[in-house]
């Protein structure tokens, strides 16, 4: 049985959002990518406060400058397709007004026929916090938390009530409604964030660093979700940043998705391995355009194929 296969669609500052993302997203679907996927980077720090991911010295990468907002690129994505899901690998969600991007992820789900998935995190930019967060960097977990019971409850039946810290809605209808219940996916990293997502998520959103280190996170994810009673199955998508070359990647240091097509199709078909539900591949780093962009991931895609993925 093969695995279901997600492409990144094009948020760069190199690409042209308004023709690329419809045209990228329609080749996508008639490849046979199952799922179209979003990240979210707000700004570009310069200089940073911190490094990347927040360790200190490592320089943001320059394409971060101008990414393109996700769910606008999103609804770009759904008015051009037809069955593709369409998700968030992630929304930084503290820098989101729970209500209003509640309503948002709603009203998408509904125009595009119940295809929304919507993949949250904390983020771990002070910069970002500092420009758009409706509370501080240190509070990032408890707004995560009432951000997903503020979407439960809108996506719910009205009339609709929560007395939360930020959020406030006495009694009131609020349209329209997802088409179906969407799914909430976690990023879940450390132990309070895996819990977060065993107790309140659909589902987990990792990225791809490593097959062996992929493999031991899900064993000790669902050994926690036995340990806290659940047994509603976690929904996994992996997040796989690929950085194609034209040539064979040669020498030491080649990360697992760095190469050519065969070599990052390697990398796949390890992590494939572990046994996630869904596999996201983002080549939008490595190509110079939208039409190389859909190149590749033709490419990509009949030899994942070939390979058994």
């Amino acid at each position: 049985m093969t695995t279901p296969l997600g492409l990144g669609l094009p948020q760069l500052h190199w690409y042209d959002i308004g023709k690329d993302v419809p045209d990228v997203a329609r080749a996508a679907e008639e490849i046979g990518y199952e799922s179209l996927w979003v990240f979210e980077r707000a700004l570009f720090p310069e200089p940073a406060t911190q490094g990347l991911y927040g360790m200190e010295g490592v320089p943001w990468p320059d394409h971060y400058r101008g990414v393109a907002e996700p769910l606008v690129t999103l609804t770009l994505a759904a008015a051009a397709t037809e069955r593709a899901r369409l998700g968030t690998s992630v929304l930084v969600a503290p820098l989101h007004v729970p209500f209003q991007l509640a309503k948002s992820l709603a009203t998408l789900d509904a125009a595009s026929g119940g295809r929304v998935v919507a993949g949250l995190g904390t983020g771990w930019s002070v910069d970002e916090y500092a420009a758009a967060s409706v509370r501080p960097f240190a509070e990032r977990g408890q707004v995560l938390d009432e951000l997903i019971e503020v979407c439960r409850a809108v996506w719910g039946p009205d009339p609709v009530s929560y007395d939360g810290r930020l959020t406030k809605i006495a009694s009131a209808v609020v349209g329209p409604k997802p088409a179906r219940p969407i799914p909430v996916l976690l990023a879940a990293m450390g132990k309070k964030a895996q819990r977060r997502l065993v107790d309140q998520a659909d589902g987990w959103m990792p990225v791809g660093m490593g097959a062996e280190a992929l493999a031991a996170q899900w064993r000790e994810l669902r050994e926690l979700a036995g340990e806290r009673g659940r047994t509603a199955p976690i929904r996994t998508v992996l997040r796989t940043n690929l950085t194609y070359t034209a040539k064979p990647f040669e020498g030491p240091g080649r990360r697992p998705f760095q190469g050519s097509v065969d070599q990052m199709v390697e990398g796949l078909a390890a992590h494939a391995e572990v046994g996630l539900d869904e596999i996201l591949v983002d080549l939008q780093t490595g190509t110079r355009d939208a039409q190389e962009l859909k190149d590749v991931a033709a490419e990509l895609y009949e030899k994942a194929r070939a390979a058994g993925i």
